[in-house]
C-alpha cells in the first residue's frame, strides 16, 4: 500500500528526472565541446615556419588553419586536435612532425580559436572537408595526405578517410562513438535516444581503405583503451596498433609519436626520398 507520502516522493523523483533529461538534451553540445578561443599566432607557440589561413566552410563559416608546406618527397599530415584545446596547444606534436619532414596542416574547429560558429559533428565535418579543400587547392591531392585524429578529432579523421582516397590514417585515443562513451559515463540516462552527434567510428572503420596507425594509452580514463582495440579489431588491413602500457590520455611524447608516423609513412610508401 503506497502512502501519500510516499506517491510524492515518487512523483518529485520523477519531474527531478525529467527535468534533468530535458537539459541534458537542450545543453548536451555545452558538454560534449569544451572550445577554448583565446590563440595567439603560430610563432607564439615556438611553430617556426607555420603560416595562419582561413577557409570557409560549405556552410559559409570562416575556419582558421595553420599551414607548413612539406619537404620535398613528404606527404601532409592534416591535424585533427582533441577537445577542451586550440590548435594552440598541440604545438608540441606540430612542430614534432614538421620536422621529420611533413607538411602540417592544423585545423581549427568552428567555435575554437578564431573559427566562427559553433561546434556540431555535421559541422566539424564541413571544417575538415574545407581544410581538405584548402590543400587540394595549392595542388596537394587527398592521395598525399595523412589524417591525423586525436581523440575526439579522431571521429572526424574516420569520417573523411571514408570520404576521401587519402594515404593513411593515423587515430590517437579514438572512441567507438560518443555516444557508447557517453552510455559508459552517465548510466541511467538514455544517451542513446538523446545525442545528436554522434559520430559513430566504429561503424564506419571497416569501409577505410587506407593503412591505419593507431595510439593508445593503457591507462586512459577519458576514453578506455577498450575503445581502442574494438576500432583496431574492426579496421581492415593494413593496420598497426600501438598501445603504451603507462599511457594516459594527453600525455604522449611528440618525440614517440613522429617517429612512430615517420616510420609508418615510409613503410606505406608515402615518404619518396
Amino acid at each position: 500500500m503506497y502512502t501519500a507520502d510516499m506517491v510524492n516522493t515518487l512523483l518529485t523523483v520523477l519531474a527531478a528526472y525529467a527535468l534533468t533529461l530535458g537539459a541534458l538534451y537542450l545543453f548536451q553540445r555545452r558538454l560534449i565541446y569544451h572550445p577554448d578561443k583565446i590563440i595567439a599566432a603560430p610563432k607564439q607557440y615556438g611553430l617556426a615556419g607555420f603560416s595562419e589561413h582561413t577557409a570557409t566552410a560549405s556552410d559559409g563559416v570562416p575556419i582558421q588553419l595553420w599551414h607548413r608546406p612539406a619537404a620535398g618527397g613528404f606527404p601532409t599530415i592534416v591535424y585533427y586536435h582533441g577537445n577542451a584545446f586550440h590548435m594552440g596547444n598541440r604545438a608540441g606534436i606540430y612542430a614534432a612532425l614538421a620536422d621529420k619532414g611533413f607538411g602540417v596542416l592544423a585545423v581549427g574547429y568552428r567555435g575554437y580559436g578564431k573559427s566562427g560558429g559553433r561546434p556540431s559533428e555535421q559541422g566539424l565535418y564541413r571544417d575538415a572537408r574545407a581544410a581538405i579543400a584548402f590543400l587540394n587547392d595549392k595542388n596537394i591531392p587527398p592521395q598525399r595526405l595523412l589524417l591525423f585524429g586525436e581523440s575526439l578529432g579522431s571521429g572526424i579523421a574516420v569520417q573523411m578517410a571514408g570520404e576521401y582516397d587519402i594515404g593513411g590514417l593515423i587515430l590517437e585515443a579514438p572512441y567507438t562513438s560518443i555516444t557508447a562513451r557517453a552510455a559508459e559515463i552517465y548510466r541511467f540516462i538514455p544517451v542513446r535516444l538523446m545525442l545528436r552527434d554522434r559520430f559513430d567510428s566504429l561503424k564506419k572503420i571497416g569501409k577505410v581503405r587506407a593503412p591505419l596507425l593507431l595510439f593508445h594509452g593503457e591507462r586512459d580514463d577519458t576514453i578506455p583503451v577498450a575503445h581502442g582495440r574494438a576500432i583496431l579489431a574492426a579496421a581492415i588491413s593494413p593496420k598497426h596498433g600501438i598501445f603504451f602500457p603507462e599511457g594516459g590520455h594527453s600525455d604522449f611524447d611528440n618525440a614517440v609519436i613522429s617517429a612512430h608516423v615517420s616510420d609508418f609513412a615510409r613503410k606505406h610508401g608515402l615518404i619518396q626520398v
